[in-house]
């Protein structure tokens, strides 16, 4: 049920399908089932890829955009250019949008080599430095965004839905958990039977996990 429903399944959902008597133990499963969602071994996105960042989170009286987080977490994501479409995703929640924050994501996730396009943010100025053939862009407001990085902020309009719809809001201290989910059924979105057996294979190969690990993970 977790990977083949279309839109996922919160705790309490899982809950009253399987006939679970108590919350926590769906809130369980379902975190020890996202921790396994993060293969170790995965490869990097090649060939081009788009970067940006996006807040997600509760909103903050007198916010007006930019990369002001407050209590909101900041989340860099990258995904592959395959024509017209996305190929796969990977998502992280960073501590601020500096240079060593959005480098350090970009060089864990995205091989050398690689076209990385970005907006002109200052945070990305080194990435050419870093072996990478970086196209930066004057976004100008919503419309630029659209033209120059349509398939990352796509892919951040959709996890925020989901997040919203599914799950209705999710706090700071868990988020990268639930990214690990988003990212894990994003890149298998066109075989869900095929993410059924790889997650069962991941979890297989895990430490068993207990409700004070997890609640230690997240909290």
């Amino acid at each position: 049920m977790v990977t083949t429903h279309t839109p996922g399944l919160s705790a309490l959902q899982l809950k009253r399908q399987l006939g679970i008597a108590r919350y926590e133990t769906a809130w369980l499963m379902l975190h020890k089932l996202r921790r396994a969602m993060l293969r170790p071994d995965r490869e990097p996105l090649h060939l081009k890829v788009e970067v940006d960042e996006t807040c997600v989170g509760g909103r903050e009286e007198g916010k007006r955009g930019g990369r002001e987080i407050g209590n909101k977490a900041l989340v860099i994501g990258a995904v592959e250019v395959r024509g017209t479409a996305s190929g796969r995703i990977r998502l992280q929640v960073v501590s601020d949008a500096s240079g060593p924050s959005l480098g350090s994501f970009v060089k864990l996730n995205v091989e050398q080599g690689a076209v990385v396009i970005t907006d002109a943010w200052k945070g990305y100025t080194g990435l050419s430095d870093m072996g990478y053939r970086h196209e930066p862009h004057v976004q100008g407001g919503p419309e630029g965004a659209e033209k120059y990085l349509p398939r990352i902020h796509r892919a951040f309009g959709n996890l925020k839905t989901w997040l919203l719809g599914t799950h209705h809001g999710i706090g700071k201290k868990h988020m990268q958990a639930y990214l690990n989910e988003f990212a894990f059924r994003f890149n298998r979105r066109r075989t869900p039977k095929a993410a059924f057996q790889t997650l069962l294979g991941l979890g297989s190969q895990r430490d068993p996990t207990t409700y004070d690990d997890i609640v230690e993970l997240t909290g």
